[in-house]
């Protein structure tokens, strides 16, 4: 007669969202040593957007009887400075996003990817919120009669994150594989202000420089904005596939080259 052993069940445990986690904390983290040292914190995020579009609204007044759009100087700038500000402030993050988590990297569970998502996410709600606040508020105090458009605004959004994104990935791959890139990235980023629509429409524009400028996917965004705010604009010029597709490819080859390089990215 043999003795049977009763052989214990394997005890199912639920998954552990180490990943989700990890990004949590590093946001965390960003979010007490960015925002949590300096004085007033979140409040300089939305009062330096406020300072720089009302600094646009009163010196474009006094040169011009009307915007290109509308009657509201400050709606108008507010809504080319805003997303231009987005993708602006999310490609300079994410491109010192490993030189900043560094210390980070040593830990086993932080992987060079949790980086750049953690970054990624945390501007991304800051500065949606900062836009909320800053466009709220302008439509409670101006009598603009605006109606608003929901997608447009949306499309416009989300490719300014996404095109901050690629653009900033790239930039940390060139960056730190070469020195002289960051020079010359602040040299081509200097006109990028007046070349994307920030300060006047697509259609403003001589027909020679609307042909260069089509191809600054920035534009793009701008135009999807104004098309939420203002009914009566078309922005025929407009590409989803163009905008959404750089973002596309520059993330992808950011994201593959930077998986193989990051370690030499690094230490450079």
């Amino acid at each position: 007669m043999t003795q049977s052993t009763d052989t214990p069940l394997p005890t199912l445990r639920p998954p552990k969202f180490l990943t989700m986690r990890t990004i949590t904390a590093l946001m965390l983290r960003e979010m007490g040593s960015t925002y949590g040292q300096s004085p007033g914190g979140y409040f300089w995020a939305v009062a330096q957007p406020i300072g720089a579009i009302f600094m646009l609204a009163l010196a474009f007044s006094l040169l011009f009887r009307n915007p290109s759009l509308g009657t509201s100087f400050i709606l108008f700038y507010s809504t080319g400075y805003l997303p231009f500000d987005l993708y602006n402030q999310m490609q300079d993050k994410i491109s010192t996003a490993l030189i900043y988590s560094r210390a980070m990297l040593s830990y086993p569970r932080v992987t060079w990817l949790d980086v750049f998502l953690a970054r990624f996410f945390l501007n991304t709600i800051t500065l949606l919120t900062v836009f909320c606040i800053v466009i709220s508020g302008i439509l409670l105090v101006e009598n603009t009669h605006t109606i608003i458009t929901v997608a447009p605004i949306l499309l416009s959004l989300a490719m300014a994150a996404s095109l901050g994104f690629g653009v900033g990935l790239m930039n940390c791959l060139l960056g730190g594989l070469f020195p002289v890139w960051r020079i010359l990235w602040r040299i081509v980023m200097r006109p990028m202000f007046m070349a994307s629509g920030v300060l006047f429409t697509f259609e403003d524009m001589p027909r020679l420089l609307q042909q260069i400028l089509w191809w600054n996917p920035v534009f793009h965004v701008t135009g999807l904005m104004r098309k939420g705010f203002y009914s009566t604009y078309e922005g025929s010029y407009i590409s989803l596939p163009f905008g959404f597709g750089v973002a596309l490819v520059l993330t992808a080859a950011g994201l593959l080259f930077l998986r193989a390089k990051h370690q030499r990215v690094l230490e450079n």
